[in-house]
């Protein structure tokens, strides 16, 4: 039997590598789900693409604005009538720079997509999944929750945040069946990597991927599958007694950390 049958997903982020890929194996697994993203060009073709698996719709917002949030929200409830699991994914890298040459409008722009963006996702699914009395939210972080990144700091920083908002949620919700969980990543070879390869080294982009490799124990990128096959489990009543983790998927990253 499939695992997600007759759940009904919303995906922020969804036309990204990551986003996208979770939301094919959510509907090969029987889920219903909801796209959402910033771009409408890259939202829908994702929506053409993945039709084929199951019934997915499209919803066009920004997840820093609360008005666009209620409204992939609404769309979500008014099209399929409940909210069973919130991939709370959605995010952006920044400038890559100094932290002593970021400036005030870099800094903001992270934390609005990163942080206000998990922030508000949660603030309106939770009353919903709460009253539905069962629920799994899954918060995208990084293994820069926990560690630092040079000439990263606005995403570190906000990474950091989307740990201390999944910990209390957890908490805030348990009394009602609603599990929130977060995911760290480390480098997941989609756009957001190619992003910041081509700022690093704009001249030799393969060899700052090659560097950033050699940093993880396994010597290579994580796949969107390999990290969406995790949000799977946590999406799935297989951890149904899971609540306020922190789960890396980090090649070994961990190891070198406290």
């Amino acid at each position: 039997m499939a695992r997600l049958a007759g759940k009904v997903a919303v995906i922020t982020g969804g036309a990204g590598g990551i986003g996208k890929e979770t939301a094919k194996l959510f509907l090969k697994e029987g889920a219903k789900v909801v796209l959402v993203g910033r771009s409408e060009d890259a939202l829908f073709n994702a929506k053409a693409e993945l039709e084929q698996y199951g019934e997915v719709i499209a919803v066009q917002a920004d997840v820093s604005q609360e008005a666009d949030t209620i409204h992939y929200v609404k769309k979500a409830i008014g099209h399929f009538g409940k909210i069973d699991i919130f991939f709370n994914n959605a995010g952006i890298e920044g400038k890559i720079a100094l932290l002593v040459d970021q400036s005030v409008k870099d800094f903001d722009e992270v934390m609005n997509t990163n942080v206000r963006g998990v922030f508000l996702g949660l603030k309106h699914i939770l009353p919903i999944m709460m009253e539905q009395g069962s629920g799994s939210i899954i918060n995208t972080a990084s293994d820069a929750s926990w560690m630092g990144y040079p000439t990263l700091s606005p995403y570190v920083a906000s990474k950091h945040a989307v740990v201390g908002l999944t910990k209390t949620a957890a908490l805030e919700a348990a009394s009602k069946n609603v599990r929130v969980n977060s995911i760290h990543p480390t480098s997941v070879n989609t756009r957001m990597m190619r992003s910041i390869e081509e700022r690093t080294y704009p001249d030799r982009p393969e060899q700052a991927r090659e560097e950033y490799a050699q940093l993880i124990p396994f010597g290579r990128y994580a796949e969107p599958i390999e990290v969406a096959k995790l949000v799977l489990f946590l999406a799935s009543d297989d951890s149904s007694f899971i609540s306020g983790s922190q789960y890396r998927i980090d090649g070994g990253m961990a190891a070198n950390s406290n």
